[in-house]
């Protein structure tokens, strides 16, 4: 199954709901993209596709440094996952394909 594509998801963070377009493009097991949200635009590459399961880092840099570091599941037009916040905890999200 491709994760290549547009994603709307909702991030269930410390401070509250945020929606986010993740897009994600694989190439033979390797994931890249971008995640656009209220804090802005942040590109990542270097991820990893096993099957239906996700992994990458976002090096964020507003409202300030810290690196994210995402795991997600796909299922069919769904992906739901966990992003690790740094000193700030943990978050878990869910969506949907565009």
């Amino acid at each position: 199954m491709s994760v290549t594509g547009d994603w709307a998801v909702t991030m269930k963070s410390p401070m509250g709901a945020q929606d986010a377009v993740m897009s994600l493009v694989e190439d033979n097991g390797v994931l890249s993209g971008k995640m656009a949200g209220p804090q802005g635009e942040q590109a990542f590459t270097g991820g990893t596709v096993e099957g239906n399961t996700l992994a990458w880092n976002i090096d964020m840099t507003q409202p300030m440094p810290m690196t994210i570091e995402c795991s997600a599941t796909i299922d069919g037009d769904s992906i739901s996952g966990t992003a690790k916040l740094g000193a700030f905890g943990q978050a878990t999200f869910e969506g949907q394909r565009k």
